[in-house]
């Protein structure tokens, strides 16, 4: 058990973003779901009981090694570049009733919001958050959007369902951002950065 856990360790460290059980489980050959699965939560709790900067955390459908919250001001004294720009207030907005209402198009969007949309979901897609899944059955076929992996590997979600819950957006008087759960911390992938695919996070 200790070698897989090391094992594990080593995969999880140079991953770009979260692993399934089921890819581990290929890479080790021979070694059940199960096993690798117990392994994982064995050194998840290794990890908090030794109080480490660094975490094992189950999101977007896999795991990964990332640091803690608390230390995130000594890494922002460490790094030398500008961090990237947050979200507007539109922009999350905006966000939310993707995520919420997905898959959905851009002038439904704007019908909810009651403004123009096209930025916005411009920056959502360069930042990797949303993408496109698909055109709806309807005059002009406009393009519909959806979230990706990365935006529950950003907000530290294990998938939609763990959304809070939603009012019908009968009144958008309370910004629909302070209903997602991100911090001004994110986490930060121990890794080679955030995953590049813009696969569904359905």
């Amino acid at each position: 058990m200790r070698e897989l856990k090391a094992i594990l360790e080593t995969l999880l460290f140079v991953s770009h973003g979260p692993v399934t059980v089921e890819r581990l489980a290929s890479v080790l050959e021979g070694v059940p779901k199960a096993e690798v699965r117990q392994a994982l939560r064995s050194l998840q709790d290794e990890f908090d009981q030794a109080g480490r900067g660094v975490q094992i955390v189950e999101v977007a459908g896999g795991f990964q090694l990332v640091t803690r919250s608390d230390y995130g001001p000594w890494i922002k004294r460490l790094e030398k570049n500008k961090p990237a720009p947050k979200l507007s207030r539109s922009a999350l907005e905006s966000l939310a009733i993707i995520a919420y209402k997905q898959p959905i198009v851009r002038a439904e969007v704007e019908q909810i919001r009651g403004v123009e949309a096209s930025g916005v979901i411009r920056t959502l897609l360069e930042r990797k958050l949303i993408r496109m899944v698909g055109r709806k059955e309807m005059p002009g076929r406009p393009i519909m959007y959806g979230t990706t992996k990365y935006f529950l590997q950003h907000f530290g979600l294990r998938d939609l369902a763990e959304l809070p819950p939603l009012r019908e957006f009968k009144e958008l008087g309370e910004p629909e951002q302070e209903m997602l759960p991100v911090g001004d911390d994110p986490l930060i992938v121990v890794g080679s950065g955030p995953a590049a695919d813009e696969e569904s996070s359905e």
